[in-house]
């Protein structure tokens, strides 16, 4: 089986248990969020069009699960798989804290693009709930989900044997 249709199960699964599972559940305020955290090892292991797409497919699926204003997780989501790809592309790749420190950023992004989203659509939102009280909890939950989660994804999505990615760009003389 091809790695994309493997990325694309497991996007699909993720997406259902984190709003069938991970969103309902609040700990200490703030929700772990799996789908996020996949979204960001499938970016850093197969680049920034691979995550793009697969941070728009499962937005895409959050968003018509929860009934939520329509596009904002998927925007979110592209946003997040498209810049951790191209930080696996560009320095990344390799390196021992590009996950956690992708992940770290990446929902700090989340919170802050989301609070700024639903304030441009004219809802509602409170700045020291979206930040103060979701995130701070947040980003340690995700931070715990990144080591599992990103074994998963190097175990489904590891290149096949054989090929090899450059890594790094070297001037023709």
């Amino acid at each position: 089986m091809s790695w994309t249709i493997r990325a694309a199960v497991l996007v699909v699964l993720v997406a259902i248990v984190q709003v069938s599972i991970l969103a309902p559940t609040s700990i200490l305020g703030g929700t772990p969020d799996a789908l996020l955290v996949v979204l960001v090892c499938l970016a850093l292991l197969r680049g920034s069009v691979a995550g793009a797409v697969a941070g728009f497919a499962g937005g895409l699926l959050v968003d018509t699960a929860t009934l939520g204003t329509l596009g904002i997780t998927a925007l979110l989501l592209t946003v997040v798989g498209y810049w951790a790809g191209r930080y696996g592309e560009t320095t990344g790749r390799g390196r021992a804290h590009a996950v956690p420190l992708t992940v770290a950023v990446m929902t700090g992004l989340v919170a802050f693009g989301g609070l700024g989203l639903h304030y441009m659509l004219g809802e509602t939102v409170s700045a020291h709930r979206a930040i103060v009280t979701t995130l701070l909890p947040a980003i340690p939950l995700n931070l715990l989900l990144a080591w599992p989660l990103n074994r998963l994804c190097r175990a489904l999505l590891r290149p096949p044997t054989g090929t090899q990615r450059v890594s790094e760009v070297q001037p023709l003389v």
